[in-house]
């Protein structure tokens, strides 16, 4: 009865955990021989056959036939007179084989060895969720969503394997309630206190990439190849791509029909804005691409320093830098090159005045911050509203208010 109890024990772990058979038999094999070690000092003479299908098991001892007075060690000498009691034919000098039942062992000794099973097998499971997902970093799973808690999600996969995706790999915007289906890619796995942890992301570049990986046949077929990913999670993302084959135009071929294809990446990213651009190797053109939808008329580089001077005319200033200066912060990520957008006017209006005139009243960290959202002119920073300026130089409302009031001045 203990041996089907524990068989059906080893059945039950093979069944949910999955581990495979050669693995179980070995495990199997190894607690029963640390049980023999333990109780008669050596493991050498016994043979065990375990057949996990029949859910059974036999331990069988090899003894050699002795004479009495040349007993030594009960455990591999058994005397002619105890031999003749299992089969009357046996000799001095012969191989007893005889078999060893597991109460023999005592009960405490099977509850060790039921423990010492468990433990093992745990241990073994818990080895191979960390290799399996150590292997899958970088891809996208899929899970349902077991529990929410304030700084972390718990997910659980088809196999019940428990992943983590922390607040901080969230996008933003992403609401979920127990039992959603959720997706995100394996960005990092560890063990931590024994225990495998992986950990999943939605903010990842490598998800957006996977993402168009499984929307984009010719991306996955490698026909067209992401240069760079660039985002901010749930608000803007670019995408620098290149095709290997002529006829393909790689832009098109992201966005699909009438945005058919990237659609369904913006709706898994909350809304997320993403611009596919053409990758080319002219830095200049690439810069430009990158700063779309603004229309540059020309860029200075400066390749030491890897800073790119761009100009362009007044209304296409606030396009270049984007909302929140998030368009011109991605460009400047995508090409490598700080930029610095500046406007440019046909006919020089000579009643407007640098900002940097203004230095005697205005702070130059002030001015510089200004400057950064291509505000280089007293006009330039009167043409924006004062809920503008705010929002994008990010400096308090009474400094906005001081420097309006500057620079109205100047022209009353």
């Amino acid at each position: 009865m203990e041996n089907l109890n524990l068989i059906d024990t080893f059945s039950e772990f093979k069944e949910l955990k999955n581990i495979d058979r050669a693995t179980m038999m070995t495990v199997l094999e190894d607690v029963f021989r640390s049980l023999l070690l333990k109780k008669f000092g050596t493991d050498e003479n016994f043979d065990i056959i375990i057949n996990i299908d029949k859910g059974d098991f036999e331990i069988w001892r090899n003894r050699e036939v002795v004479k009495e007075k040349d007993l030594e060690d009960p455990n591999i000498q058994i005397t002619l007179k105890e031999a003749k009691k299992i089969d009357e034919d046996y000799e001095v000098g012969e191989e007893v084989t005889d078999e060893v039942k597991l109460l023999d062992f005592g009960r405490r000794a099977i509850l060790s060895l039921r423990q010492n099973l468990t433990n093992r097998i745990l241990d073994l499971e818990k080895n191979n969720i960390y290799l399996k997902y150590k292997d899958r970093i970088g891809d996208i799973v899929t899970g349902e969503v077991y529990q929410v808690w304030k700084k972390e999600i718990l997910i659980l996969d088809d196999e019940g394997n428990e992943l983590i995706l922390p607040k901080t790999e969230q996008i933003p915007s992403d609401y979920f309630r127990k039992g959603d289906t959720i997706r995100a890619v394996v960005v990092r796995v560890e063990m931590k206190n024994n225990n495998p942890l992986i950990i999943l992301s939605r903010t990842s570049t490598v998800f957006l990439e996977r993402l168009f990986e499984l929307e984009v046949p010719e991306i996955f077929d490698g026909l067209i190849t992401i240069k760079n990913i660039v985002r901010i999670p749930g608000e803007r993302a670019k995408v620098a791509v290149e095709s290997y084959d002529e006829r393909i135009d790689p832009v098109g071929a992201c966005v699909g029909m009438k945005g058919s294809r990237i659609h369904g990446i913006v709706r898994e990213l909350r809304n997320e804005n993403i611009d596919v651009i053409n990758f080319t190797s002219n830095t200049q053109l690439f810069i430009q691409r990158a700063l779309s939808p603004a229309k540059i008329i020309s860029i200075k580089l400066n390749e030491e320093g890897k800073r790119a001077d761009v100009y362009l005319l007044p209304e296409e200033v606030s396009l270049a830098i984007g909302k929140g200066g998030l368009n011109i912060k991605l460009a400047s990520q995508l090409a490598g090159y700080e930029i610095d957008v500046y406007r440019e006017t046909e006919e020089e209006d000579d009643e407007d005045v640098s900002i940097d005139e203004f230095s005697d009243e205005i702070e130059g960290w002030i001015l510089d911050a200004l400057k950064a959202v291509g505000c280089d002119t007293a006009k330039s920073v009167l043409e924006l509203t004062r809920e503008d300026l705010i929002k994008r130089t990010d400096l308090e409302e009474e400094t906005v208010d001081e420097i309006i009031r500057i620079f109205n001045s100047e022209f009353e």
